[in-house]
């Protein structure tokens, strides 16, 4: 099998333009992102993750965030309204379950076959509110337990996880779209919280960085930090497809392409560029290339980890969730 590029990319619209076409024809993206720019009714969608998929020669994932709450790409009526995760903590994890395997469901039957999520961040008072209430608890235990569920939950529909953000983003007190985070927790704290979330979580097929600094550990942020990947995969014991966060996000200095090239020279496996702007993407391209062999590995271990949707009474969850819910 030829090499992917090394790639997680986006496009600017409902359809495909031929520029755009030709461009993923030529890197082979591990897979595509879509966003709310990119829809507009569920045949539209369908069309265009086939034609994603037709451009780039194979049957590459299509992701989105669908979290519930805020950041829900796929909105009503073409999708279920979900509450943020934070707000149903309390109902346990099969709520959590539940969710995740309906949001499979909405999302397989349009064609994508990959969720950036669960989120593994543990909230504090202190967490940003652009992340706080997207989490699924406030101690280690909880956001485990209920992290699990969702994997399982997307699993069972059909759909690949991605955990995010790793090695965890509940410290960070500013937005990383905009910002860089510096948390300035002592290492031992982190080991046995924000990092122990993901420890055990860290079977999962595919995750995805934080774009924050740790200081008492690298002045570089993790996504584009040697000595944080190491962490990530020695002491954390992540071995699957690592991902950067939005390599576009103003939390990274430098172009996009400087940014993409760091992220890999530090041991993450592929650039996700999520706002569809062509020459960034060429500028990727350029710099970054094809996956390193190892990265390949991973790639294609995570793409196995693709399965059917399990046969079950979707319109019986859906009115279990309801009234736990209710």
């Amino acid at each position: 099998m030829s090499r992917f590029g090394a790639a997680i990319l986006g496009c600017a619209g409902l359809e495909l333009t031929a520029d755009e076409k030709a461009l993923f024809r030529e890197v082979r993206p591990f897979g595509f992102i879509l966003f709310a720019r990119n829809i507009k009714s569920a045949d539209q969608v369908r069309a265009l993750c086939d034609a994603l998929r037709a451009a780039a020669g194979f049957d590459a994932p299509v992701f989105i965030d669908q979290e519930g709450g805020r950041v829900q790409r796929l909105r009503a009526p073409l999708a279920k309204e979900f509450r943020p995760p934070l707000e149903d903590v309390a109902l346990g994890p099969r709520a959590f379950w539940l969710r995740a395997r309906l949001i499979a469901h909405e999302l397989r039957s349009m064609g994508i076959d990959g969720n950036c999520i669960p989120t593994l961040d543990v909230a504090r008072d202190e967490t940003h509110p652009i992340l706080r209430n997207r989490c699924y608890g406030t101690d280690v235990e909880t956001v485990v337990r209920h992290g699990r569920a969702v994997a399982d939950g997307l699993f069972a529909g059909g759909v690949l996880p991605v955990m995010k953000h790793i090695p965890g983003h509940g410290l960070g007190t500013l937005d990383s779209h905009k910002d860089l985070p510096r948390v300035g927790a002592p290492r031992n704290v982190l080991d046995h919280t924000d990092f122990a979330a993901f420890r055990a979580l860290n079977d999962l097929p595919l995750g995805m960085t934080a774009h924050l600094v740790f200081e008492e550990i690298d002045p570089q942020p993790a996504t584009i930090s040697e000595g944080m990947v190491k962490i990530i995969r020695e002491e954390i014991g992540f071995d699957g497809l690592l991902m950067t966060d939005d390599i576009s996000m103003e939390a990274l200095s430098g172009t996009v392409r400087e940014r993409g090239a760091a992220a890999l020279a530090a041991g993450c496996d592929l650039v996700l560029h999520c706002n569809g702007a062509f020459d960034e993407m060429v500028s990727i391209w350029q710099r970054c290339g094809e996956m390193t062999p190892a990265a390949q590995t991973r790639a294609e271990a995570a793409l196995a980890a693709r399965r059917a949707p399990d046969d079950v009474d979707i319109a019986a969850l859906e009115a279990e969730f309801d009234a736990l819910t209710a």
